[in-house]
């Protein structure tokens, strides 16, 4: 595939993965992503590849259109795809969200968080955002403990806009809390 968006488009480095927009090379691990029934337990359930075609380039357009969309996960010791993880904001959105997905066969190694914390500070610094939110399905005990391991609090409950149509609770922080308590996330 020859998707790509060009040069200066952001790069973040983390001790082990490597964050980019989506790239063409990365199609194959999303779709394998997209139809394992584990890793999309919270994300509307398993995709056909054809329908993952859809989501990846819905999220390549965000970058090309809005400037910023989840990053490729790389793991850097591999260079293999791991999942998503990043900033998100499609129409009717409930906020400025910082978003993660990740492999099955990857979690529970703390990749997440390391992925959230470097894209937390990256909206931040770069959209200028001041509130960021995560958008948390019932029974997604493991996004929970991010959520609150980033010093996120949950907020309320809403109704994510068609075609998710589906209620979540809303968890989230501010800018200023965000910075008074970034020194003491342990990422790895």
């Amino acid at each position: 595939m020859g998707l790509s968006l060009g040069a200066g488009q952001p790069v973040l480095e983390t001790p082990r993965l490597v964050l980019r927009p989506p790239r063409g090379e990365d199609f194959d691990a999303w779709a394998e992503f997209a139809a394992d029934p584990a890793t999309t337990r919270f994300l509307g359930g398993p995709k056909p590849r054809a329908l993952a075609w859809r989501s990846f380039l819905t999220m390549a357009g965000a970058w090309a259109i809005q400037g910023f969309g989840p990053f490729s996960v790389i793991e850097k010791s591999t260079g293999r795809w791991l999942g998503r993880v990043g900033p998100w904001r499609p129409d009717g959105w409930p906020g400025n969200e910082i978003g993660w997905a990740i492999v099955a066969s990857a979690q529970g190694r703390g990749l997440a968080c390391e992925a959230a914390v470097a894209t937390i500070d990256w909206a931040l610094a770069t959209l200028g955002w001041q509130d960021i939110i995560h958008c948390i399905d019932d029974g997604n005990a493991a996004s929970v403990a991010l959520a609150r391991r980033l010093g996120s609090v949950p907020r309320s409950r809403v109704l994510l806009p068609p075609p998710a149509d589906v209620e979540v609770e809303l968890w989230g922080q501010t800018r200023a809390a965000w910075l008074a308590r970034r020194a003491g996330i342990a990422t790895g």
